[in-house]
């Protein structure tokens, strides 16, 4: 919750000081500056460059701020490492009572602390020491120590001067401690606002992943090949689903024929999601590389249909009648009205398409695979590496946003009519 108000805060800062502060000293004098941006025109909004700078960056510096990052300047609070304690008080039967102190050494996980020598004292309640990590938390038996016990009716009636029972948890110095239903003490020191390495570890952990499993490899296999064969069978079933899906299309939005008799067919198989298909194309076609790309290829074939079917039928009328009345003959009026006029919904859906694939196929690696993205997320996640996890889903989400990028540039130089005519 902190974090999402933070970044909102830096979000709504940023857009003023932008709006109203750098632009002003970049504005431009001419007549496409002065256009007025209106709802559906699209090509007066374009991606702000200021904007998509400092999303990135106020990303990683949360990153950074809230995993205790070297490489950020300014960091969240983080736990508490350190020596601390906390007295109990401790009633025997008899009602008379005797305080302990607990003395606590916190500590980085991973060290190896021993808990420090401490007196134990004069009274029934013996004073204990116990060594814990950052993030986690100890339990305290009394009756190891103390002269009266939680047998002979002894029990815990205060916190560092807190009436406490069982059930409770008091806040002390440096951390909480918890009255356990049995009456033992558990001690947990504070965790700050830092996210524990296990969960979200800091950027460069990740970044020094990439370069070992780049140079050593993952589960047989380097880094590149993994991204390589996700990659290809993205290609591969992207290519089949839209050469299939294509002229299908075409057929649906110039025949009512092939319209109807595909339609039920299209429109069932269009909401069911990709992933529902997996463990039938594995019964059908096993784990192998063609039960993949046969699953990539039924991914893109519904969307690449439904794409060229509305760019056939959103071609306007008065351009069909105009070539008819200059003598345009069927396939005249197919190459040079009907398939430019299609081509901006085509490389829509294609988009659409090669980004759902490109989440199928890491999903399908997830269930069966040796190699892939998918794949070494899924080996990583068993075993709790989170930092593997992490790479592996930046490296997705950078090559994904690379190919529609990709797809953008081949959608300007093909069709650069789209929104012109």
């Amino acid at each position: 919750m902190t974090i999402l108000i933070i970044y909102i805060v830096i979000f709504v800062a940023s857009f003023f000081v932008v709006r109203f502060g750098v632009r002003k000293f970049r504005q431009m004098k001419d007549f496409t500056s002065l256009k007025t941006v209106t709802f559906g025109d699209e090509s007066a909004v374009r991606p702000d460059r200021w904007a998509s700078v400092i999303s990135v960056v106020t990303v990683f510096l949360l990153w950074g701020a809230f995993t205790g990052s070297k490489w950020v300047p300014i960091h969240a609070p983080g736990p508490f490492i350190g020596e601390t304690s906390f007295t109990y008080t401790l009633e025997g039967p008899d009602g008379a009572t005797d305080d302990a102190t607990v003395y606590a050494r916190v500590f980085e996980v991973g060290q190896d602390v021993d808990p420090a020598e401490v007196d134990a004292g004069d009274g029934f309640a013996k004073n204990d020491s116990i060594a814990v990590g950052a993030w986690r938390s100890d339990l305290i038996l009394m009756d190891r120590n103390d002269e009266v016990t939680r047998k002979d009716g002894a029990k815990v009636i205060a916190i560092d001067g807190q009436a406490v029972n069982p059930g409770d948890t008091v806040r002390v110095a440096d951390g909480t401690v918890a009255i356990t239903s049995k009456g033992s003490l558990n001690f947990a020191p504070a965790k700050g606002m830092q996210m524990e390495p296990i969960w979200l570890p800091p950027p460069e952990a990740v970044v020094a992943r990439v370069g070992e499993i780049a140079s050593e490899g993952y589960q047989n296999f380097t880094l590149w090949e993994h991204l390589y064969w996700s990659l290809f069978r993205v290609i591969v079933g992207f290519f089949f689903g839209a050469l299939v899906g294509i002229p299908l299309g075409y057929a649906m939005g110039l025949s009512d024929w092939f319209r109807g008799w595909f339609d039920p067919i299209v429109e069932f198989m269009r909401p069911v999601p990709p992933l529902a298909l997996i463990p039938l194309v594995i019964i059908w076609a096993g784990i192998g590389e063609t039960g993949k790309i046969i699953l990539l290829f039924l991914a893109a074939l519904w969307i690449m249909t439904i794409s060229a079917r509305a760019g056939v039928s959103g071609v306007a009328i008065s351009k069909v009648h105009a070539a008819y009345s200059l003598g345009a003959s069927k396939w005249q009026l197919m190459r040079y009205v009907i398939m430019p006029n299609s081509l901006p919904e085509i490389f829509t859906g294609a988009r659409v398409a090669m980004g759902v694939c490109w989440g199928t196929v890491v999903a399908a690696e997830l269930v069966a695979a040796e190699k892939g993205a998918g794949m070494m997320i899924m080996v990583a996640s068993r075993f709790q590496l989170t930092d593997i996890v992490i790479m592996g889903i930046i490296l997705i989400g950078v090559i994904g946003y690379g190919i529609d990028i990709l797809m953008r540039k081949a959608e300007t130089w093909l069709v650069p009519w789209k929104g012109r005519v």
